[in-house]
């Protein structure tokens, strides 16, 4: 019975030994792709103190020349969903159109959206704090 938990003990203080071993080696080399054994940088790093933060959305423009946020609520889609491919709305802006047909169901009393675009709003930050001052820049848009 001895040898039994001997033989256990060895082998639970192996595991931890390799799962301390991996994610120090992780920590130290390791990337996003290696998680739970690397460093998820999204927590792990901070970013430059002084680096504006953005904050991305999407509006559009209607028939009546009114400025919309479409957020969520109004069109399904999540702003995760736009920041996630944005590289394909700057490539293909045709693909906002999605955007406008998701709102037109969702709203369907609204007057009809005309151009959508994706804005980035770039909030000044001096020592990790925010100045109050910030610049819009349009990323993509699409014109019916």
């Amino acid at each position: 019975m001895d040898v039994v938990r001997a033989r256990g003990r060895a082998a639970r203080i192996a595991v931890t030994l390799l799962a301390f071993a991996l994610l120090l080696a992780g920590s130290l080399w390791g990337d996003d792709d290696e998680f739970p054994f690397g460093p998820f940088r999204m927590y792990s790093t901070v970013p430059d103190v002084n680096a504006p933060a953005r904050d991305t959305r999407l509006e559009a423009t209607d028939d009546l020349g009114t400025v919309v946020l479409l957020t969520e609520r109004n069109t399904g889609i999540r702003r995760a969903e736009i920041e996630g491919q944005m590289d394909r709305f700057r490539k293909n802006p045709e693909l906002l159109r999605a955007v406008a047909t998701a709102y037109a169901k969702r709203n369907q009393q609204a007057p009809r959206l005309r151009q959508v675009r994706i804005v980035i709003r770039w909030h000044d930050i001096l020592e990790g704090v925010p100045t109050g001052t910030w610049h819009d820049e349009v990323v993509t848009m699409w014109t019916l």
